[in-house]
């Protein structure tokens, strides 16, 4: 069997004094580090690797004379992912963007457990270029859905895309909404749950709401009730590991079939969530986009299969 990354190249770090009056970061950097692209050094910034006297720096900094900036690259695999032809439905794709609806089952990056066979794998086969694109092991990722949640993910396919779109990301500005089946009736039927999520403090491979975690916010509203449970729109404004499935959880309503932080079901094979809508702006053009997946097959049978509650 193929296998995904082995041998890295360790981490670089390179330490530069400014001694021009004053000038922008970004530029220095271009003019300091003629190896990377000015999307890949913008890229370093956004996700913290380049620091001025110390300090975590931003794209905009202005630098004075006399100040000490370190960008440190972090280690690459000497050998990449290797491409394999995995079936994958593509709903959009152009020069900038692709974007997949994911089948439930399917890794989206290697990892212990499945060093190969992920969408990783799979958007190598598909297009080649995204090679090198984003971080190592995960070409054009810029989020995630976990291994048995199906729907909509997008991947950049340069490097221009990937720091628009990890911007967007990271400022909030991507639309997303999940169909979500839970257990029970929710009351209310509408609300916001914001609990800062953290790993669990005696199973890491599990997260909790926790004091010490990330913020995260998930909105949620009722839009169909079943005998034994309701079906809901969820909208995470954050994007913390398994957000929308340790919230719901949280308020006694955990997903139907979620055997991690609910428990299983003898019809499902899986949790019972799918990434509905995804909106967010074409990187080249700022155009806002909004793309939808209706529910796969599995699921939509086993909604069916449920009795209506008023």
């Amino acid at each position: 069997m193929s296998q995904a990354i082995q041998q890295k190249t360790p981490s670089v770090n390179r330490t530069r004094r400014f001694d021009a009056g004053s000038g922008r970061l970004d530029k220095f950097l271009a003019t300091e580090c003629p190896d990377l692209s000015r999307a890949q050094l913008q890229r370093l910034i956004l996700e913290g690797h380049v620091t001025v006297n110390g300090l975590a720096a931003k794209p905009s900094s202005v630098l004075r004379s006399g100040q000490r900036v370190s960008i440190t690259v972090p280690e690459t695999p000497s050998d990449g992912l290797l491409p394999q032809h995995i079936p994958l439905v593509v709903v959009y794709d152009d020069r900038d963007v692709l974007v997949i609806d994911k089948p439930a089952g399917l890794p989206v990056h290697p990892a212990p457990g499945h060093r190969d066979r992920t969408l990783a794998n799979a958007i190598l086969a598909h297009s080649p270029d995204i090679e090198g694109i984003g971080d190592p092991g995960r070409p054009g990722v810029v989020h995630r859905l976990d291994k048995n949640t199906s729907g909509l993910m997008v991947v950049a396919k340069n490097e221009n895309a990937h720091v628009h779109l990890s911007r967007q990301f990271k400022e909030r500005q991507v639309r997303k909404l999940y169909l979500a089946l839970v257990q029970g009736r929710v009351d209310p039927p509408e609300a916001t749950i914001e609990a800062p999520i953290g790993r669990h403090p005696k199973d890491r491979k599990r997260m909790a709401p926790v004091s010490t975690g990330r913020k995260a916010t998930t909105q949620y509203k009722a839009i169909a009730f079943f005998r034994e449970s309701t079906l809901i729109e969820a909208r995470p404004t954050t994007g913390r590991t398994h957000q929308i499935r340790v919230h719901l959880a949280s308020i006694s309503h955990p997903l139907v079939g979620d055997s991690k932080y609910g428990k299983a079901h003898p019809l499902l094979d899986r949790h019972f969530l799918h990434a509905h809508l995804l909106g967010f702006q074409l990187p080249s053009t700022d155009k806002p986009i909004e793309l939808r997946s209706e529910l796969p097959a599995d699921l939509k049978a086993f909604l069916d299969s449920l009795t209506p509650y008023p």
